[in-house]
């Protein structure tokens, strides 16, 4: 199965913009998996932010990034990537990449994780 890697996180202050990117490390192709990104806070659940369908063409997000944040991917550079504009402190948590070999788009159907990216906005 493919493995995944993060990189882009940092510290911020609000109103910035950062952009994640997800690449394969080793494993399968990219394009077999539906691709996603979800976060969690310290003491929080693990939080759905995005998914993307296997050729790009359709795209889902949480609530609370909607307008806000961009997935994309490039199965030509095996890579994913969430573009983050109008940060808040809300959005600080560690974010993962994942991947899911079903057909659905949603948080319980990820069973690939990278290792998570940590992303602190400051007010």
């Amino acid at each position: 199965q493919v493995q995944l890697v993060e990189s882009g996180g940092g510290l911020v202050q609000a109103g910035a913009s950062l952009r994640l990117t997800c690449a394969q490390s080793s494993g399968d192709t990219l394009r077999i998996y539906i691709m996603g990104w979800v976060r969690q806070s310290p003491g929080k659940e693990r939080e759905f932010v995005a998914s993307i369908s296997r050729n790009g063409g359709r795209t889902v997000y949480g609530d609370s990034v909607k307008g806000r944040f961009t997935i994309s991917r490039d199965n030509y550079a095996h890579t994913v990537s969430l573009q983050m504009d109008n940060l808040n402190p809300e959005d600080t948590a560690v974010y993962y990449c994942a991947a899911t070999r079903s057909d659905y788009m949603g948080l319980s159907e990820f069973n690939i994780w990278g290792q998570g990216t940590q992303v602190t906005v400051s007010a």
